[in-house]
């Protein structure tokens, strides 16, 4: 067990490795920074004085080395564009982005489970076909169109729902939250409707997928024969081994929705890292931008790691694959 933990540690270190190069090196081809960071009157002289002074002259070795030993230490340059460490931005931008997406995953995830089981156990339905079709739309539709249409109904023509910003909010510490305030919740409506909706048409498909599956079972078929309830053999024996993929799947996705929220906060100018990112591809704020997907990628690689820790300690077969390995190579 400690070897195998110490091998996907070291993995996970090389893909993190591995992504901060490609994203330092890609963004360097992003634009000159210097170019937006002064003005036309600004001489050559003040040019390569601001140049030497942000380090850009450096070797890209030196530029990346650099960039590694802060990021090991929570440190992330300071931004071309706002001149305060980056490491500061994210941390004012993050509570938006994680609110945004938790709200998101629970939303996608409270009626993506219940139409995935209706839609697995009445799959003949009328309903059942009419959830599949509407969930092809989600699937299909862009998230920012989906926004711009759910922004024209709600806030321009019902006049029910704000259609940018996040409200009002409340500083706990250095965390502000928008889940204790009335404007904050209303807020949060429709940019987690939007961001939500592609990951709840994907569970709900997900658990049809496998209720369906599972219901063709022997276990299944034994437990009626014994004679139990449709309801305990449903949600006591069917549902509980249809969400062991659906967990996992879920898990990745957070990371995905972290990622994906980019397009969200656009659309309703939501106040997030997604926002940052943006605003700092249209300045070349190359720091912004290598930390933000460092960032991401950390959480990708964090939650395969914990994914695959699970599967290690709970399924049993790889155990004793490894344990079969290791006796042929003796």
């Amino acid at each position: 067990m400690v070897s195998y933990v110490i091998r996907r540690l070291l993995q996970a270190a090389l893909v993190m490795l591995v992504v901060a190069f490609v994203s330092f090196s890609l963004f360097r081809f992003a634009g000159d920074p210097v170019n937006n960071m002064v003005g036309q009157e600004a001489t050559q002289e003040d040019r390569r004085e601001l140049r030497e002074r942000l380090g850009l002259n450096d070797p890209f070795p030196v530029q990346f080395g650099r960039f590694v030993v802060d990021a090991l230490q929570g440190e992330f340059g300071i931004s071309y564009r706002l001149q305060r460490p980056v490491e500061d931005l994210i941390a004012e931008r993050m509570p938006a982005t994680l609110e945004l997406v938790l709200v998101s995953a629970v939303l996608a995830l409270i009626t993506g489970i219940p139409l995935g089981v209706y839609c697995g156990i009445h799959r003949d339905s009328w309903v059942s076909r009419a959830l599949l079709t509407v969930s092809l739309i989600g699937v299909s539709l862009p998230t920012f169109v989906i926004g711009i249409l759910l922004i024209y109904l709600f806030s321009v023509q019902m006049l029910v729902l704000p259609s940018f910003g996040r409200g009002e909010v409340v500083q706990i510490g250095w965390w502000s939250t928008g889940f204790l305030t009335f404007s904050g919740w209303q807020a949060l409506i429709l940019p987690s409707i939007t961001l939500s909706l592609f990951q709840l048409t994907l569970i709900m498909r997900l658990v049809r997928s496998e209720m369906l599956e599972v219901m063709r079972t022997d276990y299944i078929k034994f437990a009626r024969a014994r004679g139990l309830s449709n309801r305990a053999i449903n949600f006591g024996h069917a549902l509980k081994n249809t969400l062991v993929p659906v967990i996992t799947i879920v898990g990745l996705n957070i990371g995905s929705l972290i990622a994906f929220s980019i397009i969200t906060e656009t659309v309703f100018n939501w106040p997030g890292m997604g926002l940052l990112f943006i605003k700092a591809v249209q300045f070349a704020d190359v720091p912004i931008m290598a930390a933000y997907l460092t960032m991401v990628a950390f959480v990708f690689v964090s939650i395969n790691l914990l994914v695959d820790l699970l599967y290690y300690a709970i399924d049993p077969r790889l155990k004793v694959d490894r344990g079969t390995a290791a006796g042929r190579l003796s």
